[in-house]
């Protein structure tokens, strides 16, 4: 009893943990919502090309997280703790690269390396601070109920930064009128038609300009957040180097630690599970903006939509955090992310209505937050196990966070890559006011029953995975007398 006391954290060390996980989760938001429809509409590129960044960028995001794994099993302790000078340190780079992914170059070639360069400086800037954040996760504490409980304060946080993160970008873009241009409907007109649409397409440049100019100021208002959420957590976190260590430990080499960490079944099946689960929502996430421009027809909207479906997330997070620690993490897994199936379902087959769509939305949110807390509640758990089969063998933690995020974004990215290419492939129109029927038909299956099937797999194969309410508690008594 007397050392749980002192492995307890405080209210205000739990939030300013917290804090931490915003700018990982504001920048991502509005990058997954917004950079798809920002390439193909304000940036102009052609759906191939936009494809070609997309998948790219997410393919390197993922790439990098292994990478900057292996370089932090490499760091030694500093004053600031192991961990911490990534965060630090990497903050300034990516705010910049950050804002510079928002802004169109006046070049009438390179817009495409452009944008590729710096999508993929910013996510390696980005994977620099939120590798060693995930992993810190086992170094604020020993206790099990105290990681779970920052666990649920980052969980809130994180999803009020997507909501942060949707409103900021949604209300300061959704402000401007993103100028649109109608099917071709001067084709074979005379003279004076085409002279009038040149005069209309000199007005949409005006408005153009102005949708670019509340894209830039969206990414300002954001580096700002960046910048203060990582001094919080710089200043309000303390690093415990003896929080992860057991008795017994002995340094391994990292490729003999990921050696150990890939044959560990239960790390397996738990990233089996959930990499289906997340990669749904993140299809969802990239096509949705798009699926409520064109095809419901909600173009001055979505960015409503997408706020109500975070702000619901964020309410519902204690809900969840409450439902696992009463009924078990594998039943919340079972409970929480299935229920977003109908809504998904319903959202495709009923008719454009936009009541009906806000009532779907906030349904989806309380999925969204179970898909968003679980995860990260249970890798935990998964790396306590580990250590019991490997007491000789220590420093591993961020193995093991980095590859499961690395399996997620790979996945997502080529699944991305894929939609906006099948897009194209559909006949998407470049700043159309209105798509042809076969992309209409394709946005329903990219955020719908596509998703529907890869949650459907995730939970079969989510069945495997071994570590339940009883072996969580066994583990945790067995971990503590090991110590």
């Amino acid at each position: 009893r007397l050392q749980e006391s002192r492995e307890r954290l405080s209210v205000c060390s739990k939030l300013c943990y917290a804090v931490g996980g915003a700018p990982y989760q504001i920048t991502g938001c509005a990058l997954g919502f917004f950079l798809q429809i920002y390439l193909l509409d304000v940036a102009q590129l052609d759906p191939f090309y936009a494809s070609i960044i997309l998948f790219v960028g997410r393919a390197w995001d993922a790439v990098t997280d292994p990478m900057v794994g292996f370089f932090i099993s490499k760091t030694s302790w500093t004053c600031f703790g192991r961990l911490m000078p990534w965060i630090i340190f990497s903050t300034p780079f990516a705010v910049i690269s950050y804002f510079l992914i928002w802004f169109v170059p006046d070049i009438s070639r390179g817009q495409v390396m452009w944008y590729l360069v710096f999508y993929c400086i910013f996510q390696t800037l980005v994977t620099c601070f939120h590798v060693p954040y995930s992993a810190l996760t086992m170094f604020i504490s020993r206790e099990q109920s105290e990681r779970d409980s920052a666990t649920a304060y980052r969980m809130t946080v994180e999803v009020l930064g997507t909501v942060l993160g949707t409103a900021i970008q949604g209300q300061i873009v959704g402000k401007v009128v993103t100028p649109c241009i109608e099917s071709p409907l001067f084709i074979g007109k005379p003279n004076s038609s085409v002279a009038m649409e040149e005069l209309n397409m000199t007005h949409d440049t005006g408005s153009l300009t102005d949708t670019r100019n509340a894209y830039m100021i969206a990414a300002g208002v954001i580096m700002g957040l960046y910048v203060l959420c990582a001094v919080i957590l710089s200043v309000g976190v303390q690093e415990k180097r003896e929080s992860s260590e057991l008795q017994s430990d002995k340094p391994v080499s990292f490729f003999q630690g990921l050696k150990l960490v890939m044959n560990h079944g239960a790390y397996i099946k738990l990233i089996a599970g959930f990499l289906f689960t997340s990669l749904a929502f993140m299809l969802l996430e990239g096509n949705f903006a798009l699926f409520c421009t064109y095809t419901l027809g909600f173009r001055n909207e979505f960015q409503n939509i997408l706020l109500a479906i975070m702000l619901s997330a964020t309410l519902t997070i204690p809900f969840w955090q409450w439902f696992l620690t009463r009924f078990g993490k594998k039943t919340a897994v079972y409970v929480g992310i299935s229920s977003a199936i109908p809504f998904l379902i319903m959202v495709a087959v009923l008719d454009s209505n936009l009541i009906v769509t806000y009532i779907v939305a906030v349904a989806a949110g309380i999925s969204v937050a179970a898909a968003f807390l679980l995860p990260w509640s249970m890798l935990p758990d998964v790396i306590d196990d580990f250590k019991l089969q490997h007491a000789d063998s220590h420093g591993h933690e961020a193995i093991f966070f980095s590859f499961y995020v690395f399996f997620t974004k790979f996945a997502s990215g080529v699944s991305l890559g894929i939609s906006t290419l099948s897009l194209d492939f559909a006949g998407y129109q470049t700043r159309g006011c209105s798509q042809p029927s076969e992309v209409n038909f394709t946005l329903k299956m990219l955020v719908s029953a596509v998703p529907v099937g890869l949650i459907l797999l995730g939970l079969l194969l989510f069945k495997l995975y071994p570590i339940d309410e009883a072996k969580r508690r066994k583990n945790k008594k067995a971990l503590q007398d090991l110590r």
